[in-house]
Formats: C-alpha cells, structure tokens, sequence
C-alpha cells in the first residue's frame, strides 16, 4: 500500500467513524429520547445511513475513489441539513410538511439543535471525502 493510499484509507475510516456516530445518534433521538422525526429529518437520514456502509466497505477495501459515489449523497444530506438549520433559525414554516422548524432538542454545552448536529456531521464528511479526492 503507497502513502497516499494509506492516508485515504485513514480518511475513509474517519469518515465512517462519522456517518457510524451520527446514524446512531439520529437513532438515539428516536429511540432513546423517543423524539418523532420531521419530513427533513427523514430525508437526512436517507442521506446519512447509507454512508456507513459504502465508507466503511471503501475503507476495509481500500477504495478511496468512493468519494465519487458518496460525495452526491454527502451534498444532498448537507443541503437539507442547512435549509433545515435555516428554517429553525428563522422560525419559519416547513414546507415540506410536519414541524420541521420546531426545535425538539438542544445542546447544553453548544445550544445546537438536531439538524445543527447533522449539518456539523455533512460538513464533516465533506471535508474528509474532498480532502480523499484531492490526495488520489
């Protein structure tokens, strides 16, 4: 394995360890703390989980042109999570239907709400899969 491919495959793995952590979390909302998800957060999740799955087969395989694949998914999930975070900043209607501008959860420590953490987590993986595309 040359430097550059195992540098990727470290990036890959890193990004798994991303997608793997906010799956479960938007899990965690659910189940745990028994919070309904909105119309947005369902798409995001569509976005989300299967990323886990193609980063991590990538990273075990060490394939890291997968960026190419999930970097449209990446920028899907990245562009709801922003409209969703605009829409409970600004305290607007949803219009894709259900409370997608209630806040159901806060951080203590940062005051995030859930599609602030989703839009930290998008932008994560962003960075980590176009920091991929430029080292292959």
């Amino acid at each position: 394995m040359t430097g550059r491919r195992s540098a990727a495959t470290a990036w890959l793995s890193a990004a798994t360890a991303v997608a793997t952590v906010a799956t479960a979390g938007s899990l965690w909302f659910s189940f745990g703390l028994g919070l309904t998800p909105c119309d947005l957060c369902w798409y995001q999740r569509i976005a989300m989980y299967p990323l886990v799955v193609v980063l991590g087969v990538a990273a075990v395989e060490e394939r890291p042109a997968v960026s190419r694949t999930a970097l449209p998914l990446v920028a899907i999930g990245l562009s709801l999570a922003a409209y969703h975070s605009y829409l409970q900043a600004t305290v607007g209607e949803c219009t894709v239907g259900g409370p997608c501008a209630t806040v159901l959860w806060r951080s203590p420590v940062f005051g995030l709400t859930i599609p602030n953490l989703s839009l930290v987590a998008f932008g994560l993986l962003a960075v980590l899969l176009v920091g991929i595309r430029r080292r292959v």
